[in-house]
Formats: C-alpha cells, structure tokens, sequence
C-alpha cells in the first residue's frame, strides 16, 4: 500500500511538471507574438472605452474585453504613459485620453479636405472638361485622396491611395514650390530624382528652376514628365499655417490639354485651389520662410 502511494505521488509530480512544462511552452509561443497581441489588446480597450460615454471602471473594462484585470491595469497604465487613456478618480473609472483625440484629429484633418473639394473638384470637372484629382503630401510623396473622372472615353485614372513622385507630378511640384528650401532639399534628398519618361526634370538646378516658374504663374504643370501622353495641371491647396500640403490637379490626355487650353486650365485650378483653401480656413498662397 505504502508503495501504492509513493507511486501516485510520483505520477502526480510528473502530472505537474509536464503541466507547468506546457503552460511555459504556451508563455513562449505567447512571448513570441507578444507585440502583437499587446496591440491588440491595447486598441480593444481603447475602442472599448470610445463607445462608452461616462468612462468604465477596471472591472467592467476587464469583463468586456474578456481579460483578467492585472492585464487590462497593465495595458491601461501604458496607454496612460502616452496619454491614450486617462483615470478619473472622481469617478474611478477609465476614459479616452487626449493622444487617441491627436491621432484621431489628424485623421479628420485629412477627412475635411476630401470632404470640403469634392463639391468644388465637381464643378471643375464640368469647366474644364477633364478628370479632377486631390493629393496630399506623405513621406516626401504626393498621395491620392480621391478623384472625381470626367466624362471622356480616354482619361486619366488614379485610385486613392495610390502615390507619385513630387518632382515629375503636377501635384507634388505644386506643393513644393510653396515649401521652404530646406524641405525640398530633403525631399529630393530622400527620393532623388529618378527618370520616368524623357520629359522628366532629372536635375534640382532644372527643378528649382521650374518651381520658381510654377510660383510665377500660380500653377504647375506635368507635360509628359509622369507618364507618355498625360498631361496635368495643378495648384497648391493651402493649411491655416499658410503650408501647401494638397494640392487639385486636373489631368488628361497631352491631345486635349494643348497648349491653346493650358492657360485656362490654369485659372480654373487656381480658382478651385484657392475656393477649397478659403473653405478650409487656409492662409492665401505664401511660401514659407526658408
């Protein structure tokens, strides 16, 4: 019998071992992802404390998001650190912090200059005939927000989300004629100035100069530089700092937007920029200081 026993008790330290051996196992592979499950967490709770209007307490916080409370205290007090997340001990609850208003301000920035030129980038479509295009400046590179296409069978297509390079484009040399030297130097110096057709602006000498016409007349043009055929006619939108950091841009076939219409075209973009910027509460068109 003393045997029996003695040989249960083994069994059941060898039971142990192996269970304390897999739950490490799991740590592990836990640890591995460990970032990523964090993140996870993280933006549950945040997204969790957004739909509530008074704040949660740690406990019902936990209860929602399914994690045990020194976890959920662990996330919250590192949210707190960056100011995602903020304690009210008031009420002893949870709330959104400021960093999450930041990030998400940032987001309705860029969604207000969308939503404010649509109507405008319409009414440019009908006047000149031609596709009409939004971009902001990202990293260096202009980016696609949205675009209104015209009625032609041959025009130009960009989808959002889709980039060009500042110095062969209408809408990135627009936004560049305004910047200050000192960043257009570190966009070329970041991107360079690589060829895309033979019409391209391969030299800053040949780039800066034509940025001082594009300031001259109040719009720029990309004549073949992007793409064989296309040609694009764009002017800068302006921020309440007096930053150019969109520009609208009407583009199609070379054919079509010859030279007899350039200067038209012209004037219809930097009348619809110059709407959208006073819409926005922009500060008329300055370059800033160098």
């Amino acid at each position: 019998m003393a045997k029996g026993r003695q040989a249960e008790t083994v069994r059941a330290r060898v039971r142990t071992v192996a269970e304390r051996g897999g739950a490490a196992d799991k740590g592990a592979a836990a640890d591995k992802s460990g970032q990523v499950q964090s993140l996870q967490r993280a933006l549950a709770i945040l997204q969790t404390l957004a739909n509530s209007h008074d704040g949660l307490t740690l406990t019902e916080l936990s209860q929602t998001v399914g994690l045990a409370p020194s976890t959920t205290h662990r996330l919250l007090t590192t949210l707190q650190q960056q100011q995602f997340a903020r304690f009210d001990p008031i009420g002893n609850v949870w709330q959104v912090g400021v960093g999450a208003f930041t990030v998400g301000n940032a987001f309705v920035r860029t969604r207000d200059v969308a939503l404010m030129a649509r109507p405008v980038m319409r009414q440019l479509m009908e006047d000149s005939g031609e596709t009409v295009n939004l971009y902001v400046e990202d990293g260096g590179e202009a980016m696609c927000l949205t675009q209104i296409e015209c009625r032609q069978l041959m025009r130009a297509i960009a989808r959002p989300g889709g980039r060009v390079k500042m110095h062969c484009s209408s809408v990135g040399k627009a936004i560049l004629a305004w910047l200050p030297d000192r960043d257009v130097t570190k966009v070329l110096e970041r991107h360079g100035l690589p060829a895309f057709t033979e019409h391209t602006i391969a030299t800053p000498r040949g780039l800066r100069d034509d940025l001082a016409r594009i300031r001259a007349r109040g719009y720029a043009v990309d004549d073949e530089e992007h793409a064989v055929g296309m040609r694009c006619v764009a002017a800068p939108i302006f921020d309440e700092h007096g930053r150019p950091g969109a520009a609208i841009s009407v583009s199609g076939p070379a054919a079509r937007i010859d030279d007899g219409r350039l200067a038209l075209v012209g004037s219809l973009v930097v009348e619809a920029a110059r709407t959208v910027t006073h819409e926005l509460g922009g500060l008329s068109a300055t370059r800033a200081a160098s």
